[in-house]
């Protein structure tokens, strides 16, 4: 994973939204096993509690599960979960973008013809 952490910003809220990012995205599969905190804390170069305590925002969310305490943490298997938890980070982003039209005085028409053209360039496709 590759980790982005700014000033500003709570560091453990951080890592809940890229983890939950790297899941939603399928970097972790459904059922998949998760890696251990202290090796997720090295990767991003946090302090191990900061990471457990983003880990257990997750658990809450029911987006991780701790299957036991020896075998750690794995990705849901609720994949209704998943697709909610995916269709609101759109919603969000969408929400965002529209804010920020707004903000450079775009009109929705104007916003919606460069979606279109974002459209025409292959960008939906991947490309």
């Amino acid at each position: 994973m590759n980790w982005q952490i700014n000033s500003g910003r709570p560091v453990y809220m951080q890592l809940v939204e890229q983890i939950q990012r790297a899941v939603l995205n399928g970097e972790y599969a459904p059922g998949s096993k998760f890696p251990a905190v202290r090796e997720l804390a090295a990767d991003a170069g946090v302090n191990p509690n900061t990471m457990q305590r983003a880990l257990q925002v997750l658990e809450q969310s029911g987006l991780l599960c701790v299957e036991n305490r020896t075998a750690g943490r794995v990705v849901t298997q609720d994949k209704a979960l998943i697709e909610r938890l995916c269709s609101d980070e759109a919603r969000n982003a969408a929400e965002r973008f529209c804010r920020e039209m707004v903000q450079m005085g775009k009109t929705a028409e104007e916003t919606v013809d460069l979606i279109h053209e974002c459209e025409k360039k292959g960008i939906f496709d991947g490309e």
